[in-house]
């Protein structure tokens, strides 16, 4: 009998250690011609040339015939390749939808957010757990420079898409370096549109993420608008497995305000709440004219499901991010270095000095100052 025929003891067939010598003899016994029909199955190049060629040369052994054994170990090497490459015409093979893994990260790495992680989790998790979303999920962060609305974003990218930002699933828009001229408008919007609609093609769950939000011309919203609106159902493309991340400065003072009065009135942040917050964030943006929010449709038609507020880092948060960026590269340090980083950041108001003004942005670079 062929070579596989061997292996058809019970021994091979019972129990793990069976399964991994199964697995180990397969491996090993993966021919040219194992090779040639595993290529051509992963990339089709020259597959008809091959399949000529097995009609008029038959097999030497009868167990090297796919129907034997060898056609599920293909599947299993070429599932396995999978996991590194590229091997289907969408990105929707190269989805994740790691919950768990985005949860525990925002836990361990996001400082001082604890309406942020709430808020992006259930909002995530619950969207992708829908079977028939009405729409798509929009969230709309808010806060100071460097309080960690980029590094969440990030992190939805890489835990919801194998390629992370890379992924042909995500498009990344920013405002001053994508649509930098408003005399343009028209053109950014007709291109900005076909970006969005080609995504949606490709991969039913997409991400989209638009950075300096604020900056962007109302008009370039109002385009995409329908992208974000429920879904009619009128033979168009099916946008209601997408994600739209804003990324926004504005509403921080609102948020900062917010964060001081309850230091001052000797109340924990942690007792902040995401009703009470996003009430007044909401109420920022409608009356400040000069925002695109407040001239767009977005908000008139309610189509941001969650405000999220992201809230100004104190003293303690701007050392967790120090010890971070020591960890991140391996480096040493010392209770006495956190401080030193975090002493050479500006604290704002005048008076109490409570908040970093800077949020973490540059503490990765600031430690290189410290370093011996």
């Amino acid at each position: 009998r062929g070579p596989w025929g061997e292996q058809r003891g019970p021994v091979a067939e019972g129990g793990p250690w069976g399964r991994a010598k199964q697995h180990l003899g397969a491996v090993g016994a993966l021919s040219g011609r194992y090779w040639q029909c595993l290529a051509c199955k992963l990339w089709q190049e020259g597959c008809k040339e091959e399949e000529e060629e097995e009609e008029e040369e038959p097999l030497p052994f009868p167990g090297w015939s796919f129907p034997l054994m060898g056609k599920d170990y293909l599947e299993i090497v070429s599932a396995w390749y999978c996991t590194f490459g590229k091997c289907c015409k969408t990105g929707d093979c190269r989805i994740l939808n790691d919950i768990a893994g985005l949860e525990a990260d925002l836990s361990g790495q996001l400082h001082g957010q604890h309406l942020a992680k709430e808020v992006v989790v259930r909002a995530v998790q619950g969207f992708l757990q829908s079977p028939r979303p009405e729409k798509a999920l929009v969230l709309s962060f808010h806060g100071w420079s460097g309080t960690g609305k980029n590094f969440v974003a990030r992190l939805v990218a890489s835990h919801l898409y194998r390629d992370g930002l890379k992924s042909e699933c995500v498009r990344v828009f920013i405002s001053l370096f994508h649509f930098p001229y408003h005399k343009y408008v028209d053109l950014y919007k007709a291109q900005l549109k076909k970006q969005i609609s080609e995504t949606v093609q490709l991969c039913k769950q997409s991400l989209f993420i638009f950075d300096e939000a604020e900056k962007l011309h109302f008009s370039l919203l109002d385009a995409i608008k329908p992208f974000m609106a429920h879904y009619d159902n009128k033979g168009q493309v099916d946008y209601r497995r997408s994600i739209f991340l804003f990324l926004s400065n504005l509403g921080g003072n609102t948020i900062n305000e917010v964060a001081l009065d309850f230091w001052r009135a000797g109340r924990a942040r942690e007792e902040i709440s995401m009703e009470f917050l996003e009430q007044r964030l909401r109420l920022e943006l409608q009356e400040t004219a000069e925002n695109s929010y407040a001239r767009s449709h977005l908000l008139k038609e309610n189509l941001i499901d969650f405000f999220v507020p992201f809230l100004p880092l104190e003293y303690h948060h701007v050392k967790l991010c120090a010890r971070d960026a020591f960890l991140t590269r391996g480096l040493p340090y010392t209770e006495a270095t956190l401080d030193e980083v975090a002493g050479t950041m500006v604290f704002v108001p005048e008076e109490e000095k409570l908040f970093s003004a800077q949020g973490c942005k540059s503490v990765s670079q600031r430690i290189n100052f410290f370093l011996p």
